[in-house]
């Protein structure tokens, strides 16, 4: 496939998540928190009806990099240790499958704050 129809797609999928994100934020009373668990949760439920693959395989760092996508990797890490472990699999799945994105954004986070200098607007 041609890179710039790859790059198009990416840009394109991410471009409507945040569309979608932005009419929420503009049309709706929901706070910026709300919004990211809608995406998550979203993400997680079209991961488990088979749905969210698609648009991750049509998109890829559009679909799979933006909040939505963690909901994926949540969802689709219960779907794998469920089927290797069986029930033990639904509280371990999400934490096995997120775990190294979680420890970056903390890690990077706190590199971050050390050599930031806060201070009040």
């Amino acid at each position: 496939m041609d890179v710039l129809m790859i790059y198009l797609r990416v840009f394109f999928t991410g471009g409507i998540i945040c569309l979608i994100g932005q009419i929420l934020i503009d049309k709706t009373k929901l706070t910026p928190a709300r919004i990211l668990v809608v995406f998550v949760v979203t993400g997680a439920i079209l991961t488990s009806i088979g749905i969210y693959q698609h648009i991750i395989d049509f998109g890829k760092a559009g679909a799979s990099v933006p909040i939505s996508g963690f909901g994926y990797a949540l969802a689709k890490g219960v779907i794998t240790e469920v089927d290797k472990h069986g029930f033990l699999g639904i509280f371990t799945g999400g934490l096995v499958a997120t775990a190294a994105g979680v420890a970056a954004a903390i890690f990077f986070g706190y590199f971050a704050a050390l050599f930031s200098k806060p201070h009040i607007k």
